[in-house]
């Protein structure tokens, strides 16, 4: 039978929990620009109820790579060395997703009925007792990790299994540590006052219980607090139900006084809303920069994109790295990249008909 100390051999040291945390951050990215595509290839004044649906997903996905980045700064990790703006960082699209999940892709494709699906999938949960491993085959994976350097990160079926991992690793470290496991500097942290208002509460790490409470945040906020319900632990939906909306085109109802009484999972019983699947850019899918003719303006567009999107990368990264202040006007930055992608998808590509242009988020790989 599998315990619980099987279950965390693969998080064993600090280095380790370090290396996890930085593909969590990944993978909290990973999710954006798909989300900011399909988001901005709605024409504007239509599906209004689809466009705030992804908006607030994307803005809480912001919080769950701060609430990362604030695990990672209080176990002494660093931002020194390039982690948001390394050339890695940002996938190729089309990506399976950096937990390893096999049987989906997320590309960057304009905003439609299987793009929404694709999304659920992100968000999807799967439950897995305590003191049962969270992978399939938990010895070959360490087996594989230790011998040849096989990556044990991409080998969960959902983020939320993912997380779980990274918890259990800091349960088995403070258990060997103690306070000492949080010895980085809390002025690196970002606080309520340094966080953009709108996609949840950001939480201070400086301890076991607060490390714990940032990474549950981001499992319930994603999936739900528990099976058979449709929100978190702060009584709001879970990404994975925002999203079925848009597909049932009808909200949820969430009696936040008494969430017992909320609807139950696949039975929306509140306000219906239209869904225009055909009121958006027809925008090349995975755009490439070799898309886009020399000297074209949509070749000048796309690479005027990229380099904010950059930009606002560098940006979030030198918040993280002890600049806590310069993060409010950081996030702010990523909706303002609204106008460049609109830009961009209002327009077709020179030579080929009936295909609009879209955003590059990094330079073309073979």
């Amino acid at each position: 039978m599998t315990t619980v100390s099987d279950s965390l051999k693969l998080i064993t040291t600090v280095d380790q929990l370090k290396y996890y945390l930085i593909q969590a951050m990944k993978i909290e990215h990973a999710t954006i620009p798909p989300y900011m595509t399909a988001l901005y290839s709605i024409k504007p004044g239509t599906n209004l109820e689809a466009f705030h649906i992804i908006r607030a997903v994307a803005v809480e996905e912001m919080l769950h790579l701060t609430l990362v980045a604030n695990v990672y700064n209080a176990v002494g990790g660093s931002f020194e060395s390039p982690v948001l703006t390394d050339y890695h960082f940002i996938p190729i699209y089309p990506s399976f997703l950096p937990t390893g999940s096999t049987d989906f892709k997320v590309g960057l494709s304009k905003f439609s009925e299987e793009t929404i699906k694709t999304f659920r999938k992100i968000e999807r949960s799967q439950h897995v007792p305590e003191g049962e491993a969270l992978v399939a085959s938990r010895s070959l994976e360490e087996y594989l990790f230790n011998i040849i350097g096989y990556d044990p990160t991409k080998a969960f079926y959902s983020i939320g299994l993912f997380y779980a991992e990274i918890i259990r690793g800091l349960n088995a470290l403070y258990k060997e540590k103690g306070p000492d496991l949080f010895c980085g500097d809390p002025k690196r942290q970002i606080t309520p006052e340094y966080y953009y208002n709108g996609g949840g509460d950001i939480i201070p790490v400086t301890d076991l219980r607060s490390a714990i409470r940032a990474l549950k945040v981001i499992q319930d906020q994603g999936e739900g607090s528990r099976s058979e319900t449709i929100y978190d632990a702060e009584r709001e939906l879970a990404h994975d139900y925002r999203f079925q909306q848009i597909l049932l085109k009808q909200y949820y109802v969430i009696d936040k006084d008494d969430p017992t009484k909320s609807d139950k999972p696949n039975e929306p019983t509140g306000e219906s809303f239209t869904v225009d699947w055909d009121a958006v850019y027809p925008i090349k899918d995975n755009a490439k920069l070799s898309d886009y003719p020399e000297g074209s303006e949509v070749r000048a567009a796309a690479l005027e994109f990229l380099s904010a999107y950059s930009d606002f990368l560098t940006k979030i990264e030198y918040a993280f790295n002890g600049h806590p202040e310069h993060l409010i006007p950081a996030v702010g930055g990523m909706f303002r990249l609204k106008e460049q992608a609109n830009s961009l998808m209002r327009n077709p590509i020179p030579g080929t008909p009936g295909v609009n242009a879209a955003p590059i988020y990094r330079l073309d790989q073979p």
